[in-house]
């Protein structure tokens, strides 16, 4: 196999792991919340 190939290959894998991962961390930093709204109809709680 020819050495740029397995160099693209590489940072292919590199990337896509990266990617995951980063996509992974912004998952975990969700957070449920309520949000509470007091309007002429009364109050409302939502759980986001």
């Amino acid at each position: 196999m020819n050495r740029n190939a397995l160099y693209l290959i590489i940072g292919i894998l590199i990337v896509g792991g990266l990617a995951m991962g980063f996509q992974l961390y912004h998952e975990r930093q969700k957070t449920d919340r309520v949000e509470i709204d007091v309007g002429k109809s009364g109050i409302s709680i939502e759980k986001k």
